[in-house]
């Protein structure tokens, strides 16, 4: 009997977490594709998007934390809450500024929340299925980092914002297959 059958908190946390993947990566898909038609300018439906964004990790670290309650502390996804939402605001309040002013935003946001993304990938990985997680945050850290340097170039713009969802929900389409195996207590 594998550790992961033993444990039924980590069953139906696996199985939360999945059906979570699978729409964070629709919904990455989708943002991303609707940022590409509007990255060359903050007009009112790039700053929707951009303020969206961090507002749908808000609700993902909500229902992440609330399934991972049986399975151990989810303070970090409180803290990811918290960011997150600190975030959406700071970028509305950038978007008066420019796109530079949004980069920046957007870069730090990316920093931490990779950084929250890779030690909870890091802390669960017994449950399976965590190393696109693990690797999706040491790549969020390194983009936030780019993001902001970015930001002081000639022109920026919002496409590598926008093309930083596409890896993200590629790396949680990952996650789901792989916590398949725990979900059915295998």
């Amino acid at each position: 009997m594998s550790t992961i059958a033993a444990s039924p908190g980590i069953s139906g946390t696996a199985f939360a977490l999945r059906r979570l993947y699978f729409v964070r990566f629709a919904f990455a898909i989708v943002w991303a594709l609707a940022m590409f038609t509007t990255a060359s300018n903050l007009g009112p439906l790039a700053v929707t998007l951009l303020v969206l964004y961090p507002l749908f990790d808000v609700a993902a670290a909500i229902i992440d934390a609330r399934a991972s309650r049986t399975t151990g502390s989810p303070s970090l996804l409180y803290v990811n809450i918290a960011v997150s939402l600190i975030t959406a605001i700071g970028v509305a309040i950038a978007c008066a500024s420019g796109i530079p002013a949004v980069l920046r935003v957007w870069g730090a946001w990316a920093v931490a929340a990779g950084l929250v993304q890779l030690i909870v990938g890091v802390i669960r990985r017994k449950m399976g299925g965590q190393w696109p997680m693990i690797i999706s945050g040491g790549i969020s850290v390194l983009a936030g980092a780019f993001f902001i340097v970015g930001a002081s170039a000639a022109s920026p713009t919002l496409t590598n914002a926008a093309g930083y969802a596409i890896p993200g929900g590629i790396f949680f389409l990952i996650s789901a297959f792989r916590l398949g195996r725990a979900a059915k207590g295998n």
